[in-house]
């Protein structure tokens, strides 16, 4: 069983598991979106950037109007490099950055190429902002409401967080923990449904299963991989080489 990124301890929301052999697919989403709903409380900065941590600093907040609160989150919409949390699974040195902070180590992660799609301020309850934004893949909304929060002179942390997309999945089709049965899985071809396709005969099917490489009628080489199908059945995912399908993960049985 694997996953397409966990959520923090206090947030809530969708989080996708893929089983079996699916598992191999996960790395094809990675590279997914992620679209969350949250609160980001002004003047107040602690060292996890949430409410789960130790309070670091305090600001007044009264003297940010709205023109200035519009023009800073605007400046976030788009790529920004963005500077993991101390308190974070990124590693420093081989280390995890976490278990550095908890020890009471100096932590400042490495700074990295983020992209906030979207980002909008559904109500300005202030110091409440509640927000929604869809993020790239390894952004931190935590790191997002902190940066915020320096941008306004005045701080900020995150007080709550739900993620209701990552990719094509959303959060009112998914199951409860205690609710989910091998009828409530989805088909594991979502995980490729933005790929080429090619359809398999019995032949060729046979040869995937067991990692041989196919001839005949390839796609245009765009350089991503290609779903392999026969019928509905999703069977591979292979690399186009020259005139060639080479599998490079097999999710068929024999």
């Amino acid at each position: 069983m694997g996953h397409l990124g966990t959520l923090d301890p206090f947030a809530k929301g969708l989080l996708v598991l893929v089983v079996g052999r699916s598992t191999r697919l996960a790395p094809f989403a990675a590279e997914w979106p992620k679209t969350y709903e949250g609160v980001i409380r002004l003047g107040v900065t602690t060292d996890t950037d949430d409410l789960t941590g130790a309070v670091v600093a305090t600001a007044s907040w009264t003297a940010i109007t709205p023109a200035q609160l519009a023009d800073v989150i605007g400046s976030f919409r788009g790529a920004y490099e963005q500077r993991p949390p101390a308190y974070s699974a990124v590693k420093i040195e081989g280390e995890r950055a976490y278990r550095r902070a908890r020890r009471g180590e100096v932590v400042t992660p490495e700074p990295r190429p983020v992209e906030i799609r979207e980002l909008e301020i559904v109500e300005a309850a202030v110091p409440d902002l509640r927000f929604r934004a869809t993020v790239s893949a390894g952004t931190y909304v935590r790191s997002l409401a902190r940066d915020i929060g320096a941008k306004l002179g005045c701080g900020a942390h995150l007080t709550a967080l739900r993620r209701t997309a990552v990719g094509p999945l959303l959060l009112g089709d998914a199951v409860a923990p205690e609710a989910v049965t091998r009828a409530a899985l989805q088909d594991a071809a979502v995980l490729v449904a933005d790929m080429p396709r090619r359809q398999l005969d019995k032949k060729e099917r046979d040869a995937v299963v067991h990692g041989r490489p196919i001839t005949g009628d390839p796609i245009a080489n765009t350089g991503s991989p290609i779903a392999l199908f026969s019928g509905d059945e999703l069977v591979a995912v292979a690399d186009q080489v020259g005139d060639l399908l080479k599998p490079r993960v097999v999710v068929a049985e024999g």
